[in-house]
């Protein structure tokens, strides 16, 4: 169905108000598909493992678009839990927001060396990819479920 067609009746805020929704399975999703991927990695599975990491890129591209959509409808959201959870989820959002920031080139980068085969370079590199990009997957969870489900 398209807008304007019979029965189309949401707006272009109400597809954005679930982006928050569809923006959190994306960063799960992703988490999920990066531990696989170094699961089949640690048993040799090579094929298994590329199409788990490039799954796990192309679930953070969407995400990363559905994000900046998101953000541009609706703007800032503000956290308006209290107490000790404030400077928690504070805590919790800069740590990721800055990692978020350095994961992307890490990640590229990754990818590109396990993609041209230079392995000895991947795995120096993969070392300190993975851990931060499952943190920024997982702490992306986090930071949705605390602001649209706890402090909200």
């Amino acid at each position: 169905m398209r807008p304007g067609a019979p029965g189309w009746n949401v707006t272009p805020m109400e597809l954005a108000s679930e982006l928050p929704h569809v923006n959190a399975a994306l960063n799960l999703s992703s988490a999920l598909a990066l531990a696989t991927g170094y699961v089949f990695i640690r048993r040799r599975r090579v094929a298994a493992h590329r199409a788990c990491m490039l799954a796990a890129a192309g679930l953070s591209a969407a995400f990363l678009a559905c994000y900046v959509v998101y953000h541009l409808q609706v703007g800032s959201v503000p956290f308006r839990g209290t107490g000790w959870l404030r400077p928690a989820y504070h805590t919790l959002l800069a740590s990721h927001a800055l990692l978020a920031a350095a994961v992307v080139p890490l990640a590229l980068l990754t990818l590109r060396r396990g993609l041209r085969g230079e392995v000895r370079r991947h795995r120096a590199l993969a070392h300190w990819t993975l851990p931060l990009w499952l943190y920024v997957s997982a702490s992306g969870v986090a930071v949705y479920w605390l602001l649209y489900h706890h402090g909200g």
